[in-house]
């Protein structure tokens, strides 16, 4: 496959346009009759073609190309899109260091997006044109991701974007929200009287974490530096100086020995060994979004205790289960236009042009919160 634009495309001598063919969406560019009395202006207008960014080989930078404007089809929707979050795991997609992403290249990268319906296909009456919706729509599985103008994505996979907040705090919750959700209360059933422990309260699907079971009545933990112990308190966790205190101290501290009923692990690792340690005897349940290592299940068998993985990609890569998501979108949108969940946003304005700098800002742990690219 190829995303090179031909040049005599771009800049045609005859008068009627030739044929642009893209290799993801193999479609013909169409021909746009002007406004009457408007002339055409631009290449955008004259033809159905977007700007986006390509990856062509892993471990470079992005190329903005221009090609084909997807047309929505059976159960699509064509959106155009006004941001894009980034996520750690569009870091590692880029750099060649996710195979379970089940990226081939070239690419529209892109997991997250935000935007507005312009068109819908065949089937599709959850929304309709003019609708403001968001998702975590593409990126992986060879499905086109958002850092492009426009996506053509399954009506399943998105919701109505919460009323209350920006298009680019919007575009910053699909993949953390879902990816506690599934977590929280997918796996561990968290609601009133249940003690939760989140591993990694202040980062982006943890301070996330923090306000789902906040607002499903759970007493929420995390562990924490001591100098984000303020952001723990800004959403409602007690905070806990992991480079203080053991998992036995304060296990003892804050739960009397008990151990807490959930455990939501989101840095894997050691900190997943010591969610074992962590959990209450018998009805307790350990969840992890990165339990990918070798890690010895003794501390949970001998606590009679229980783990679940979150696997957030499987619907998009697969194809199965992507309703789940969108409805769960639909619940983080009642709870954002309830006030009860605000992600936390870097206030950096970046663009297609400058997102390098973006992954940096991620790479270097220089961002504030969520990083958001602004489209176009």
């Amino acid at each position: 496959m190829n995303y090179k634009v031909n040049k005599k495309i771009l800049f045609p001598q005859a008068k009627s346009p030739k044929k642009l063919k893209h290799p993801i969406l193999h479609q013909k560019a169409e021909k746009v009759q002007p406004e009457p009395a408007r002339p055409v202006g631009t290449l955008q207008q004259k033809y159905k073609i977007m700007k986006a960014l390509i990856l062509k080989t892993f471990g470079t930078p992005y190329e903005i190309a221009d090609i084909p404007r997807p047309q929505p089809q059976k159960g699509e929707v064509l959106v155009k899109i006004a941001a894009s979050g980034v996520n750690p795991l569009d870091l590692k997609i880029k750099a060649g260091q996710a195979a379970h992403a089940k990226t081939s290249l070239p690419a529209i990268l892109g997991i997250d997006m935000a935007g507005v319906v312009v068109a819908t296909g065949e089937g599709v009456t959850t929304v309709a044109p003019g609708d403001e919706v968001y998702g975590m729509t593409g990126g992986v599985g060879g499905v086109q991701g958002s850092l492009a103008e426009y996506a053509a994505v399954d009506a399943s996979l998105l919701a109505k974007k919460p009323a209350s907040l920006t298009m680019r705090e919007a575009a910053a919750l699909p993949l953390a929200f879902i990816t506690a959700w599934e977590g929280l209360v997918d796996r561990a059933g968290v609601g009133p009287g249940k003690k939760v422990l989140v591993h990694g309260g202040a980062g982006g699907v943890g301070h996330i974490a923090i306000q789902l079971a906040k607002a499903r009545g759970a007493e929420v933990f995390t562990t924490i530096k001591p100098s984000q112990q303020p952001l723990a308190q800004k959403f409602g966790a007690t905070a806990i100086d992991y480079t203080r205190l053991s998992v036995e101290e304060y296990v003892k501290d804050f739960t009397g020995g008990e151990g807490f009923d959930i455990v939501f692990d989101t840095l894997g690792g050691e900190t997943l060994d010591n969610s074992f340690k962590a959990v209450r005897t018998y009805e307790g349940h350990v969840v992890s979004i990165l339990g990918w290592g070798a890690h010895s299940l003794a501390p949970l068998s001998f606590r009679g205790a229980t783990y679940s993985g979150v696997f957030t990609l499987l619907p998009l890569i697969t194809g199965r289960g992507r309703a789940h998501h969108g409805n769960i979108l639909k619940e983080a949108a009642a709870l954002a236009d309830a006030g009860r969940l605000k992600p936390l946003l870097d206030p950096a304005i970046y663009t297609m042009d400058t997102i390098e700098d973006a992954y940096t800002s991620i790479q270097n742990r220089t961002a504030a919160g969520k990083v958001v690219v602004s489209i176009p």
